[in-house]
């Protein structure tokens, strides 16, 4: 019998109350619900193009501003990987993507070593894009790494559109992210010369 591979995780803080369920076998689908809503559009990309499917309900502190719900949504999305992945016997283990939208190419590359590291090669062309600070974008992928327990490296090669920038990004880390959880026929066991990830 498969084992499900689904996480339920909650955090709250006096700044945020989240809650995420990931299934990582699933089929894209997604319920996504954050406040800011082209963070929430990023949410649906994410989980649509890789496959998983997502639910996260976040009530921050957006009187104050993004940062602390975005912050806070890839903390607990980030732990939802990681308890999902579990021992991480017989994954792929790594992932890559690449995927253009119109005039922008965005690139991927995740590892699900245990060992966590962000690196986010990008520079947008504009301060906000749909109430979404897009600093923001890189705070919500480091504590996704971070709490992913994963080695991400996220480039906008080119591209002049901040929006399709974002999505670019968003649409690969998925793909990259699926491609790294998923079964390989091929591994017996954990996949590392360690014997542990």
């Amino acid at each position: 019998m498969k084992k499900e591979r689904i996480a339920e995780v909650s955090r709250q803080t006096k700044e945020t109350d989240v809650s995420v369920r990931l299934n990582l076998d699933g089929k894209g689908s997604s319920q996504i619900s954050t406040g800011i809503h082209f963070f929430d559009h990023m949410l649906i990309l994410l989980a649509k193009h890789g496959f998983f499917d997502l639910e996260v309900k976040c009530k921050g502190d957006l009187e104050v501003d993004g940062h602390h719900t975005v912050e806070d949504v890839g903390i607990t999305l980030g732990e939802a990987f990681n308890q999902a992945l579990g021992t991480k016997e017989g994954i792929a283990r790594y992932g890559m993507a690449y995927v253009p939208m119109d005039e922008t190419l965005g690139r991927a590359v995740v590892d699900f070593s245990g060992r966590p590291f962000l690196v986010c090669n990008v520079t947008f062309s504009s301060e906000n894009i749909g109430g979404l600070n897009t600093e923001l974008v890189e705070e919500f992928f480091r504590p996704l790494a971070v709490h992913g327990k994963m080695n991400l490296h996220i480039e906008v090669l080119y591209g002049k559109n901040s929006h399709h920038m974002a999505e670019a990004m968003f649409k690969a880390v998925g793909r990259a992210l699926c491609l790294a959880a998923t079964k390989h026929p091929r591994v017996e066991g954990i996949p590392s010369t360690k014997g542990i990830l």
